[in-house]
């Protein structure tokens, strides 16, 4: 299908496209385009000006900061699985990245867009989310940091203002782990994927495509807390989840993944 009719700005800069955003029309950011233009095609998202930002080359770096590694939101998935710095400090994410879409997607998709977009079967969210990252935005009001799960609003809706603009995401350092996912094809986006995060001697788990937006997997990680094995933990994996039903499976076939695919994350994330 064709997009409605839409007025395009490109950015000069942050405070430019802020500013953009709060011109009274119905705005929308465009870093890499991979989640907002199919929306559009399908005219399920019909915004009046489209603010491009991809050109914000000041929102592209990994970097080293204190006990976190700074990640610009413009930062390309094939510039982060590729990263040395990263996979240094945090290589479950810089891994995990690695097997997003085909090198299409990896070259021109985002972290921030994905994040932003907050799409339950998205997996960049999910990683975050195990590895407790943090989100920086700056609006009209300043600068702000929000932990990413409290940045989750509901299905492809987040805690930002309209007339915000993410700018970074903040992982700390020594991640280590696993993301494992189920898809019917190797491009797809996943049936159902977990991520299993070692961080400060804690194992968290998280949860893709198991609800409207990202989990945590509180159930397993308890279970983990209290000394039960992987395989026990697992068991829990579908506890509180309300996974869809749809071509890819039933939501009874998804809870069944989950328990499979969060059992040999955690052998994995703990060999």
């Amino acid at each position: 299908m064709i997009p409605a009719s839409f007025d395009y700005e490109a950015a000069e800069s942050v405070d430019h496209a802020i500013e953009l955003l709060g011109s009274g029309r119905e705005a929308k950011l465009l870093a890499g385009g991979h989640s907002l233009l199919p929306l559009m095609r399908l005219r399920l998202a019909r915004p009046e000006l489209l603010v491009d930002i991809g050109r914000l080359s000041d929102l592209s770096y990994v970097r080293e900061d204190g006990d976190a590694v700074a990640i610009g939101a413009l930062t390309r998935y094939h510039d982060l699985e590729n990263d040395e710095l990263l996979r240094t400090e945090c290589p479950v994410l810089a891994d995990a990245v690695g097997g997003i879409g085909d090198p299409q997607v990896r070259h021109r998709g985002t972290i921030g867009g994905s994040v932003a977009h907050c799409d339950p079967a998205s997996d960049a969210p999910t990683i975050l989310l195990a590895l407790d990252a943090e989100l920086v935005a700056r609006g009209p009001s300043g600068e702000r940091r929000l932990p990413i799960a409290e940045s989750f609003g509901g299905f492809l809706t987040t805690a930002l203002d309209p007339a915000e603009v993410l700018t970074e995401i903040r992982v700390p350092k020594g991640g280590t782990g696993t993301y494992m996912k189920s898809t019917r094809r190797s491009q797809d986006w996943a049936t159902v994927a977990v991520a299993a995060v070692r961080a400060n001697g804690d194992v968290r788990v998280a949860l893709t495509n198991m609800g409207p937006i990202a989990l945590r997997a509180a159930g397993v990680e308890e279970a983990l807390a209290s000394g039960a094995d992987p395989a026990a933990a697992a068991e829990r994996a579908a506890e509180g989840t309300s996974p869809p039903s749809d071509h890819n499976g039933s939501s009874e076939y998804r809870e069944h993944l989950a328990r499979v695919l969060t059992r040999r994350a955690l052998e994995e994330a703990l060999a």
